[in-house]
C-alpha cells in the first residue's frame, strides 16, 4: 500500500539522516582533537616567557582566578605563626593559610612566603584572559643577532638567537630538488613500464617494487663510503642524490599505477599521427598525470622536510636544516618552551601550506590505478 511504502521510504531517510549525523559528528570529533595541540602550539609561540611558564596555553581563554587585592604584614598585625592566627574574622595555622583559607566574603587568605618573613594575601576570585602576546619570541628564533631579555625583577638577560632563518633556506635548498629529480625520473620510468616494450621489462619493474622493503638505513653506511671517497660529504649534491634514490621506488609504483590506467586509444591516435613516445610523454602524459604528480610530490615532500637522520649523516652541522635546528634547540634550550613552540610552529607552515594547494589532487593520486574497467 502506498502508506507502507511512504512510511518506509520515511524511516530510510530518517536512518540516512542518522547515519550521516553520526559520521559527520564523528569525522568533526577527530578533527577537533587533532587541532587542540596545533591551537596550543600557535598560541604558546606568542605567549611572554614568564607566562608560559607559570600558565598554560588555555588560560588566554575566560576563566577565573584568584587576583590579590591587598596584603597583611603578620608583624604589624601581632600574628605568632607557631600557633593558631586570628584573621579577618578567620582562625587558621601556619599550615592552613599557606594552602589558602576561604572567607565568608567569598576571598581568600593565603601566606607567601616562609614563616617568618612571609606575608598574608587577600585574594578575589574575578574573570579573566591572559592576553599577554608577544613577537619577541620569533624574533630571537628567526634571527642570528643577540637577543636582550629583561625579567621581572629588572635585570637583562642576553641570549643568542637560534638563526632559524637560514635553517628554513637549507631546508628549501634541500627539499625542492628532492622532490622534483625523484618525480621526473620516476614519472619517464613509470611511462617505460607502462607503455613501452622492451626486453627485462617485467624483471626490472619487480626490482624496482622489491626495493620498497629495502630499510634506508642498511643503506646509510655504503653510500657515506662512496661519498667520503668522491668528496661529496657535506654538499646539497650528496643529499639529493640520496633522496632521490631512497623515493624512486615509491614514486615508480605510485605513477605506474596512474599512467597504466591512462585510455589506450589517445596514446594511439597520437602514434597514428607520427608522435614519438617523447612527444606522447611530455604532450599527453604529463598533462594527464598531475594527481598522480601532486600526491607523491606532497609524500616527497614531506619526507625529505621532515628528514633528520638523512640530513644528519650527509650534511652534518655544516648546513644545518630545520629538523637539525630544532634538535639543537631542544638540546640546548629544553625548558625554553616559547622559543621551541615558535621554531616548532614556523616548521610546520611550509608544510601545511604545500599540502593545502595540492590536496584536491590527493585523494586522486591514491586512487589510482585501484578501480580497473
Amino acid at each position: 500500500s502506498k502508506k507502507g511504502r511512504h512510511s518506509k521510504m520515511k524511516s530510510s531517510r530518517g536512518r540516512q539522516r542518522l547515519n550521516a549525523i553520526l559520521v559527520n559528528g564523528g569525522l568533526a570529533l577527530l578533527v577537533l582533537i587533532w587541532l587542540i595541540p596545533v591551537i596550543g602550539l600557535f598560541v604558546s609561540s606568542f605567549r611572554e616567557r614568564l607566562s608560559i611558564q607559570t600558565s598554560g596555553w588555555w588560560s588566554i581563554l575566560p576563566h577565573r582566578e584568584w587576583r590579590v587585592t591587598r596584603t597583611i604584614d603578620p608583624k604589624a598585625a601581632g600574628l605568632d605563626s607557631s600557633g593558631p592566627m586570628q584573621v579577618e574574622g578567620i582562625t587558621a595555622t601556619f599550615e592552613e593559610l599557606r594552602n589558602g583559607v576561604a572567607t565568608p566574603d567569598g576571598e581568600r587568605l593565603q601566606w607567601v612566603g616562609n614563616r617568618r618573613l612571609g606575608t598574608i594575601e587577600v585574594q578575589e576570585r574575578v574573570w579573566t584572559m591572559n592576553l599577554d602576546f608577544t613577537l619577541d619570541n620569533y624574533r630571537q628564533v628567526w634571527g642570528g643577532k643577540e637577543f636582550r631579555y629583561q625579567r621581572p625583577d629588572g635585570t637583562v638577560e642576553v641570549i643568542p638567537g637560534d638563526d632559524f632563518s637560514s635553517a628554513l633556506f637549507n631546508s628549501l635548498a634541500v627539499t625542492i630538488p628532492s622532490t622534483v629529480i625523484p618525480i621526473l625520473i620516476a614519472a619517464f620510468a613509470a611511462y617505460g613500464f607502462a607503455w613501452m616494450t622492451f626486453p627485462g621489462r617485467k624483471f626490472m619493474f619487480i626490482m624496482v617494487i622489491a626495493l620498497l622493503v629495502v630499510p634506508l638505513q642498511i643503506a646509510l653506511v655504503p653510500i657515506l663510503r662512496d661519498y667520503s671517497r668522491l668528496g661529496l660529504n657535506g654538499t646539497f649534491l650528496a643529499i639529493w642524490l640520496a633522496h632521490t634514490g631512497f623515493g624512486l621506488p615509491l614514486a615508480t609504483y605510485l605513477l605506474f599505477n596512474y599512467i597504466s590506467t591512462l585510455p589506450r586509444e589517445t596514446l594511439e591516435s597520437a602514434f597514428i599521427d607520427g608522435a614519438s613516445h617523447f612527444t606522447v610523454f611530455t604532450r599527453l602524459i604529463l598533462p594527464l598525470s598531475v594527481p598522480a604528480l601532486a600526491s607523491f610530490a606532497i609524500f616527497q615532500f614531506l619526507w625529505v622536510w621532515n628528514d633528520y637522520l638523512v640530513a644528519l649523516v650527509f650534511l652534518g652541522d655544516a648546513n644545518r636544516v630545520v629538523t637539525s635546528a630544532l634538535a639543537a634547540m631542544v638540546g640546548e634550550k629544553g625548558q625554553d618552551w616559547h622559543l621551541l613552540t615558535s621554531g616548532a610552529f614556523i616548521s610546520m607552515l611550509l608544510p601545511l601550506t604545500v599540502f593545502f594547494a595540492l590536496q584536491r589532487y590527493f585523494v586522486r593520486g591514491l586512487l589510482a590505478g585501484s578501480v580497473k574497467g
